[in-house]
């Protein structure tokens, strides 16, 4: 079965850089056109000029997933522009707090919940009531291996990440019987600027990380992208509920 995606329309968040656009050059290079989003348009418009003169289809749109405005002027957009939208992959997310739970400020707490969850949910809910008025459709939403086994000094990214694991099996029962489909990805440690702060750190990484990872080593973004691919395509067409982990054997 082919993983063509010609014809749909997709929406990643996060596609300014590292998971997110590797996906959204994917899905474009299996004949999608791709709605990019992140807070600032500037890392979306290289992204997208990229994507173009390979051959694709893409199209920036400034959205900061921890506002519901953005959220509802995104949207707005896409349904004046597309009319419809076929897939959406939930990849935006926050970590910039490292440490303790005891000593975790409200902010921390606030700004993390905000982006990984609420963002999650209001891009979801805004996307399959499209998807309902069309027909169906496929949510993926990228969580994150800490949702199983919670990383020192990342209790609160750990527990958004879980949220998005029991949001994924939530609306995946809910909106099957409407022909949606929601799926999660479970990365492991993947070399992006979001976790620069761990695969920069040499030490921290050959005695500390890696002996955790079968495969001795972290993942690239792109094989995450294989994922996405995979549950946007038909031949996942039976796939709903599930979490995808893809880490290198760190959770066998």
């Amino acid at each position: 079965m082919e993983f063509n995606l010609h014809g749909k329309v997709a929406i990643v968040s996060g596609a300014s850089r590292g998971i997110g656009q590797s996906i959204a050059e994917t899905f474009a290079q299996h004949g999608a056109e791709v709605v990019l989003t992140s807070r600032k348009i500037e890392g979306l418009k290289a992204v997208e000029e990229k994507i173009v003169n390979a051959g694709g289809k893409a199209h920036s749109i400034a959205c900061h997933n921890g506002n519901l405005d953005d959220i509802e002027k995104l949207f707005q957009e896409i349904k004046t522009r597309y009319g419809r939208i076929d897939i959406l992959v939930n990849n935006a997310a926050t970590n910039f707090y490292f440490g303790d739970v005891l000593n975790a400020p409200v902010a921390a707490w606030d700004k993390t919940v905000d982006v990984n969850l609420k963002g999650y949910f209001f891009m979801s809910q805004h996307a399959a009531k499209m998807m309902v008025e069309k027909g169906g459709g496929c949510i993926i939403n990228i969580a994150s291996i800490n949702a199983i086994r919670p990383a020192p000094m990342q209790g609160i990214y750990s527990i958004t990440k879980a949220g998005v694991v029991a949001m994924t099996k939530a609306f995946a029962k809910e909106l099957a019987p409407y022909g949606i489909r929601v799926n999660a990805i479970l990365p492991g440690l993947t070399d992006t600027k979001f976790s620069s702060v761990m695969v920069k750190n040499e030490e921290l990484l050959e005695k500390v990380i890696l002996p955790t990872i079968p495969m001795r080593r972290v993942a690239r973004p792109d094989e995450m992208a294989g994922a996405a691919l995979y549950l946007a395509s038909d031949a996942a067409s039976y796939v709903t509920g599930a979490l995808l982990v893809v880490d290198g054997g760190a959770l066998a």
